[in-house]
């Protein structure tokens, strides 16, 4: 077997990308979008058809309000989920603008609606997670939606802190965010290599894992954002591993054993079980130079793509509605 298949036996492999046909090449499990991918997917060619059927129905228009952008995007989000569901057999994450990562109210009406957007087309809650950026309030909103029996998925998650916190909350899954990590230290050391095990993002994974299965909670760790495929082999038998195609291409073309680096049976280091309250948390975050950095950044980044998103939608509804006019 190629790496890709041997992974597959170990850990569930979830693909990183909002394409369709990607999904399709590689038969993941699941697959995860965030607003990035979901600006790179909404140029592509295949996917004008269903934007134009977005902003029709959503009834966007150039001099358009901020509720009916709302609406275009979360019916953009919707009909993506079924085109993604169509080809998957588990769940696809689908993630709350991040905007909101700052308000567990907003947040909730957010998610909320989209839940209810969803099930309006036959898509049940197996079948889906909220992704929610793992800020203290994004982790309050998910802790209440899980009592709802919405399953979540706690995004741009860089800090031990944010994995308790998760835990605590009754999260479903969980996103450490592995290359960022590994960006952050290479930009903020002298140190530009490391062996694959030394890898700092690795070592976060393996130890919120560790920790997890040691103290019996129920969070699923996957790990995203990879740099390169001795990351993805370190963290062989994860619960599950989000992987972009060109990733998931070299495994696929990749040879050789792919032994298994995680399972409760290896963990070897006891770790004392930890509670963290608002304030402790926000102290551990403000302690943690390269959690609370990533953190900012991504929460930045992905409202930018967000808006970008928007534009694009926006600009498509305007041509739209001039070549009606000129016709």
């Amino acid at each position: 077997m190629n790496k890709l298949e041997q992974l597959k036996a170990m850990t569930a492999v979830v693909a990183d990308t909002g394409d369709i046909e990607a999904i399709a090449a590689y038969q993941p499990e699941d697959a995860t979008t965030n607003p990035s991918l979901l600006l790179k997917a909404a140029q592509l060619p295949a996917y004008q058809g269903l934007i134009q059927t977005c902003i029709a129905s959503s009834g966007l228009k150039e001099s358009c309000q901020s509720a009916q952008v709302e609406e275009c995007m979360d019916q953009l989000l919707v009909a993506l989920a079924k085109e993604i569901l169509a080809i998957v057999p588990g769940r696809v994450s689908l993630e709350v603008d991040a905007r909101l990562s700052f308000c567990t109210e907003q947040t909730l009406a957010r998610a909320r609606s989209l839940v209810t957007k969803l099930q309006a087309q036959g898509i049940g809650k197996e079948r889906f997670l909220i992704k929610i950026a793992s800020t203290w309030e994004g982790i309050q909103a998910a802790r209440e939606l899980e009592k709802e029996g919405v399953h979540c998925n706690l995004t741009l998650l860089f800090g031990f802190a944010q994995a308790v916190a998760c835990a605590q909350a009754g999260v479903f899954l969980i996103s450490p965010f592995v290359g960022r990590i590994l960006d952050w230290h290479k930009a903020n050391s002298d140190q530009q290599s490391y062996l694959p095990a030394e890898d700092p993002g690795v070592k976060s994974v393996k130890r919120i894992f560790e920790y997890y299965k040691q103290h019996g909670y129920p969070t699923h760790v996957m790990g995203a954002s990879f740099r390169n495929l001795q990351e993805i082999e370190e963290l062989a038998g994860c619960d599950k591993l989000t992987i972009s195609p060109a990733l998931l291409e070299e495994l696929a073309q990749s040879e050789g054993d792919l032994p298994i680096k995680l399972k409760r049976e290896l963990i070897l280091e006891r770790q004392e079980r930890v509670t963290f309250t608002e304030a402790e948390f926000r102290w551990s975050m403000n302690q943690d130079a390269m959690a609370t950095e990533k953190l900012s950044e991504g929460i930045r980044n992905f409202a930018a793509d967000q808006v970008k998103l928007e534009s694009l939608l926006i600009s498509l509804a305007s041509t739209a509605q001039r070549e009606r006019e000129a016709s």
